[in-house]
């Protein structure tokens, strides 16, 4: 086997404010595995949140890639990262995810099948995503929200951590006057103390907000517990819910748990999770990062186990280098494609942001 590693840089649409900050580009790091003439692709984000720079990961995404070639052929080097072998001890989860994802993306071209009936789904999965409104005015919020409306997205999820919270709710109410059809979720990224949020959810709860992610700093999920168990809305766990174990700890006690890829490790630790969630009275989310259509299609193929999907980070680019999984009409698929299912987009044929940041149907082919 051949691999290569690479990096590019994916530049938003617009910039995205959140309560820690505003991101307006991130480099991303490819990995391509190549045997008998097939590759497969992942990809790997930088994240500052996750101490994860562009030199970093290629180091990490190198030394994976000298394991992979030892391994001879993709499908015993899949198994050895289901079986925690590859690509080492003490390896970032969103490398390992990245990893993963090449080999799914060549074991499922190997095989002649779309990377979902690899993992027992016979049906392409198609899902309604949720689309991203950052910390904006309400001016801006409300041209989104309705561009988005009109576009087909039936959920929105807006950004809130604002300094002044009347700033954020005063956002959500033009957001539900401008698209009134659409469920709304809301995601402060723990920007809230535990009074606070006491305080705010019953008002979001009667601007019809649907569920809130992470409403307060994590590092207390037993605060978080105790918040859910008395909260007006369903609360998501996403900063206290990282891996298997934080799952674990939560599962019954709140009322989501938002799985990223590249937090939890990959599509079969998101497995993992799925299953030990099932009829604990806690939900599945399917979240992801800033990414761009590479990145996101993995979680794509899991998106029919979720109650909640947001996997519009590749709708937030001002241009997307890939394409495959559609998204600019509010609505994921996995498609019938081979392995992922994605392919590069054409030389000179870009993603052209509308007014939202995302992208017209034409563009989605």
């Amino acid at each position: 086997m051949k691999t290569t590693v690479r990096v590019t840089r994916l530049e938003l649409a617009e910039p995205l404010r959140i309560s820690r900050g505003t991101m307006a580009a991130r480099d991303a790091v490819w990995l391509t595995v190549e045997r008998g003439g097939l590759r497969g692709h992942g990809e790997v984000v930088a994240s500052a949140y996750y101490g994860l720079d562009a030199q970093a990961l290629v180091r990490l995404l190198r030394d994976a890639a000298a394991g992979i070639e030892r391994c001879g052929d993709p499908e015993t080097a899949l198994g050895a990262v289901r079986g925690g072998e590859l690509p080492g001890p003490d390896t970032s989860p969103a490398v390992i995810a990245a990893v993963e994802s090449a080999l799914l993306d060549l074991v499922g071209k190997r095989a002649g099948a779309p990377v979902h009936q690899l993992l027992g789904s016979l049906t392409p999965p198609v899902a309604a995503t949720a689309r991203t409104i950052g910390i904006t005015t309400t001016e801006r919020a409300a041209a989104l929200a309705a561009c988005l409306a009109s576009s087909g997205f039936t959920l929105l999820k807006v950004k809130a951590g604002s300094a002044d919270p009347e700033e954020d709710l005063a956002r959500v109410r033009t957001i539900r006057e401008h698209a009134p059809c659409a469920r709304l979720l809301l995601d402060p990224n723990g920007a809230w103390s535990v009074p606070q949020a006491a305080e705010l959810l019953p008002r979001y709860a009667a601007l019809g907000v649907e569920a809130v992610e992470q409403p307060i700093a994590p590092g207390d999920p037993e605060a978080l517990a105790r918040l859910a168990a008395r909260s007006p809305l369903p609360l998501i766990a996403d900063e206290d819910a990282v891996c298997y174990e934080d799952a674990r700890r939560l599962a019954g006690r709140v009322q989501g748990v938002n799985v990223k890829l590249a937090k939890c490790g990959g599509v079969h630790a998101a497995l993992r999770i799925a299953e030990l969630l099932a009829g604990s009275g806690t939900d599945l989310m399917l979240g992801c990062l800033t990414a761009s259509t590479l990145g996101i299609a993995p979680a794509v193929h899991l998106a029919d186990r979720a109650r909640w999907v947001d996997l519009d980070g590749h709708l937030l680019l001002a241009r997307d280098p890939w394409t495959g999984i559609g998204g600019g009409d509010g609505t994921v698929g996995a498609g019938e494609g081979v392995g992922l299912g994605i392919r590069p987009r054409a030389p000179g044929r870009s993603a052209v942001a509308g007014p939202e940041g995302g992208r017209r149907r034409a563009d989605l082919a």
